[in-house]
């Protein structure tokens, strides 16, 4: 059983230590041991204070290591802010942005790599050799891609600024005009990526930001055509009317789709998604040409969690059996 797991942040890890749970508690699945490969969103990414930092692939890797610090979700376990307290004593900017010191030995290793040449993917594999995930955890792309916002600025014009400023800075209250992936045109899937989905058995989506998570693996050429040619089964982000965790509305009203269960999925497209599940709240929720389980979405402890990553495994396995 061969599975490809196309994911953001807290969400798309959460899920996958649930669907790591579900796999190994019993799962009736047939064929050789199940196999789970990560396509890692990096329009995230960002560079301060000389530092390569990948957001998503680290709390990945975090996540499933061991290593996470589980109230927040993102970040490392037992943290401590020393380098941070130095760099704001001596007014570097910016001071929105918390690099922790454990995290920070992540992102001198990535950083002097990439400088001596090697590209992300290999580094992410390196990194992965100590913290032992149990998945292959693969960048979408080892090109430099970033997501950027523009908003309005004080004199009425428009000015861009990085996701992570509007993000974290900003909280997402600036309205968004418009989100731009800079540098995603010219990009290729990272190796391994396209073939991982071409062998998979099955494709899962997490409930990541369907914007800039999941949009931007997307946005890489190549990928959401490798993806439309699998049997695709994703999980609502949104329920009832709002998203699980963090600002995807905002994501959402920025590229005109409503924030609902059902416009998510629309805004993939029946080419894209073969199955949805949505919350029991939103149970009336349809999408031509997808289909619709309502069951509780809420990861709210490991069972929970495992219990969903199982319903969407086995919703898959369904779709797929109906399309053979």
């Amino acid at each position: 059983m061969r599975i490809v797991v196309p994911a953001g942040g807290i969400g798309g890890a959460r899920f996958l230590r649930g669907l790591k749970a579900a796999l190994g508690t019993g799962a009736d699945l047939t064929g050789d041991d199940p196999t789970i490969t990560v396509i890692g969103n990096t329009g995230d990414d960002i560079t301060l204070f000389g530092l390569r930092i990948c957001p998503d692939l680290d709390t990945v890797m975090y996540t499933l290591g061991g290593g996470i610090n589980e109230s927040q979700g993102w970040g490392r376990a037992e943290e401590s802010f020393a380098v941070k307290e130095e760099l704001a004593a001596y007014g570097m900017q910016p001071t929105w942005f918390g690099l922790g010191d454990r995290d920070v030995a992540t992102h001198i290793v990535r950083t002097q790599m990439m400088a001596a040449g090697y590209p992300l993917s290999a580094v992410t594999e390196a990194l992965c050799d100590r913290w032992r995930p149990g998945v292959r955890l693969l960048p979408m792309t080892d090109d430099r891609v970033e997501t950027h916002v523009v908003v309005a600025d004080a004199d009425g014009g428009r000015r861009a600024i990085h996701f992570q400023e509007w993000w974290i800075r900003h909280r997402a209250a600036l309205p968004a005009l418009e989100i731009v992936s800079v540098g995603a045109e010219d990009a290729a899937p990272a190796p391994g990526v396209v073939e991982a989905v071409e062998a998979a058995d099955v494709v899962l989506l997490p409930p990541s930001n369907p914007v800039v998570s999941i949009g931007s693996i997307l946005g890489v050429p190549g990928v959401r055509a490798a993806l439309e040619r699998a049997t695709v089964v994703g999980v609502s982000p949104i329920i009832g009317g709002a998203p699980v965790r963090g600002m995807a509305d905002a994501c959402l009203t920025a590229i005109g789709v409503e924030t609902s269960a059902a416009a998510v999925a629309a805004h993939f497209g029946p080419e894209l998604l073969d199955g949805w599940l949505v919350d029991t709240a939103d149970a009336g929720a349809a999408v031509e040409g997808v289909t619709v389980r309502a069951r509780p979405l809420y990861m709210s402890d490991p069972d929970s969690t495992a219990a969903i990553a199982r319903a969407t495994l086995d919703l898959a396995l369904e779709l797929k059996g109906g399309r053979s």
